[in-house]
């Protein structure tokens, strides 16, 4: 066995070894000119300057390119408003991912409180038959209600927030008022000649 294995590594060790090999010129053969590139018939350049002639273009091209210039301000506007709302819309989907885990695993007693909740708007559409302001008032205020009786803390809060964001709203339109009034109604040209201003 020893044997067999000593003539099958031989042979594949010497594949292994790299040698040098040096050619050198007889001194009998006589002395050939080298060929250039250009006179080998593989390389041969035709003489003459060639010229780039563009293509006619096509109908077909031409209303391919005229609804392209036409649909871009289109798909670039999309392309602003995709971009714009993406991150919108992904933590929409990041809000109702978490929202349906909280569903998932909800604390003891939030379904029978959501159920009164839900119960007290259906309460204030009855409340509210016949106007629609009524109707847009009356439910949610009945479910605000429901919801504080529960949750306290948080009611307050939202209460703090929204009268914050109530006060600066009015704040805003009072100013924006004032402003109206008194670039229409406090002009020198607007002020009338009464019959005691003479």
């Amino acid at each position: 066995m020893f044997k067999v294995i000593q003539r099958s590594v031989g042979p594949a060790s010497l594949s292994l070894l790299t040698f040098k090999v040096y050619a050198s010129q007889k001194k009998d053969s006589p002395h050939k000119t080298s060929v250039k590139v250009d006179e080998l018939s593989l390389y041969s350049v035709p003489e003459g300057q060639s010229k780039y002639v563009e293509e006619p273009r096509t109908q077909l091209e031409e209303s391919i390119s005229h609804l392209r210039h036409y649909c871009e301000p289109y798909t670039s506007r999309c392309q602003e408003i995709y971009s714009q709302t993406e991150p919108k819309m992904q933590s929409l989907v990041q809000w109702g991912l978490d929202s349906y885990e909280y569903l998932q695993n909800a604390p003891p007693g939030f379904f029978p409180r959501l159920g009164v909740i839900g119960f007290a708007g259906i309460v204030g559409l009855l409340f509210a038959r016949g106007s629609k302001i009524k109707k847009l008032v009356y439910p949610p205020c009945f479910m605000g209600i429901a919801a504080s009786l529960y949750y306290p803390q948080q009611a307050i809060v939202f209460f703090q927030v929204s009268g914050e964001k109530l006060y600066d709203w009015g704040l805003r339109g009072y100013i924006v008022i004032e402003d109206l009034w008194k670039e229409n109604f406090q002009k020198p040209g607007n002020v009338k000649n009464s019959p005691g201003n003479k």
